[in-house]
């Protein structure tokens, strides 16, 4: 299982995912889910994965041999597609491709080929984007009214996006909300685990600000993880009594 999380803010992106991938309790491995795409300037990319890792494995594989492969037409790889939008597409499209050469056999074998791909970024001259692939290869996009996406084990994390995620959240507040969407899963869900890969991207800059990974002594998650444990022990304690009360039997 995995949690990776977008938010489309109006001063930019911001992505975090987990690195955990189990096929079991005795076979637990660390894999990449976030990969980056940047031409300073004229464009930078996000993908996040989540589902089963070979069908993701080809995707992305089938993305990044689109770039390199010289026989590629104008348009038909993210790096050179005339929007985000048809990068989605591109992605959508390779999600199809993958799907319909293994899902039967993997079907046959009673494993699942569902995987979902959430793709943003921007191009020069263009808005940010953020889109969610399914494995059909069809996909929605993040809106003012819902400006965040989440794929993987997404539950735990929710409420405090719910809670504070508007289109006007400043950036920096931005990923404070991820990190605490990202701990509460951590300490609810097993099969989410350290390390995390952050990425920002300030809006019409084409440019990232941040991309880091966040290991497990990372003083500063550590730090906002315990804080935000005792705010809310804190808050649990303030809260009124007057409605609480159970009636003797």
């Amino acid at each position: 299982m995995t949690y990776c999380v977008g938010l489309m803010l109006n001063e930019g992106l911001v992505f975090l995912s987990d690195t955990r991938t189990n096929a079991g309790l005795d076979n637990i491995s660390r894999y990449r889910k976030m990969f980056t795409w940047e031409v300073p300037g004229e464009r930078a990319i996000v993908a996040l994965s989540a589902g089963n890792l070979a069908i993701t494995q080809a995707v992305m594989s089938t993305l990044f041999e689109a770039i390199d492969d010289p026989d590629t037409k104008a348009g038909d790889c993210i790096l050179s597609a005339p929007s985000m939008f048809r990068v989605a597409e591109l992605v959508g499209e390779a999600m199809q491709k993958v799907q319909l050469k293994y899902h039967d056999t993997l079907e046959q074998h009673h494993e699942s080929s569902a995987a979902t791909i959430m793709i943003g970024g921007q191009r020069k001259g263009g808005d940010q984007r953020l889109f969610l692939i399914y494995a059909a290869g069809n996909f929605i996009e993040a809106t003012s009214d819902t400006p965040y996406l989440q794929i993987g084990e997404h539950k735990y994390g929710k409420p405090i996006l719910d809670r504070v995620i508007t289109p006007d959240t400043p950036i920096h507040d931005g990923v404070k909300a991820v990190l605490l969407s990202m701990d509460s899963t951590l300490r609810s869900n097993l099969s989410v685990g350290m390390p995390l890969d952050l990425a920002v991207l300030p809006d019409d800059a084409c440019q990232f600000s941040e991309i880091r990974r966040i290991e497990a002594d990372d003083q500063g998650f550590r730090a906002l993880s315990d804080a935000w444990s005792n705010a809310l022990r804190d808050a649990f304690a303030d809260m009124p009594d007057e409605h609480c009360d159970v009636a003797a039997e």
